[in-house]
């Protein structure tokens, strides 16, 4: 992912979970506001909680996967932060489209028109 389309510094993180609005599933958290570039950027937290190194990076890699399929459906305009939960590394991948589905209907960024 190039780095123009990523959310990298702390102060961006804090924001959004402060101003931002989020949505839970078992799998993940996703938390959004309104930026004003053209284009949405994503974060992603895994916590050292989830397990060791091989654990955390195979939850990023997924959820930053579900992302990627899911970006052209998405409304433009966003900053999003994908929080893993426990089950994100073993969830089964159709649960954690679902989930990501679900959670960006119910915070209003998924279009129905590509």
């Amino acid at each position: 992912m190039k780095s123009a389309v990523t959310l990298k510094k702390n102060h961006e993180f804090r924001r959004l979970y402060q101003k931002g609005a989020s949505a839970v599933a078992g799998s993940m958290v996703l938390y959004c506001r309104k930026n004003r570039l053209g284009h949405n950027r994503l974060g992603i937290t895994v916590s050292v909680k989830l397990g060791g190194a091989v654990v955390r990076n195979r939850a990023r890699r997924r959820l930053r996967e579900v992302y990627r399929l899911a970006s052209p459906r998405l409304s433009q305009g966003w900053d999003l932060v994908l929080v893993a939960r426990g089950r994100t590394a073993a969830a089964p991948w159709k649960e954690l489209n679902d989930s990501f589905l679900r959670l960006s209907r119910k915070l209003g960024l998924w279009r129905d028109k590509p």
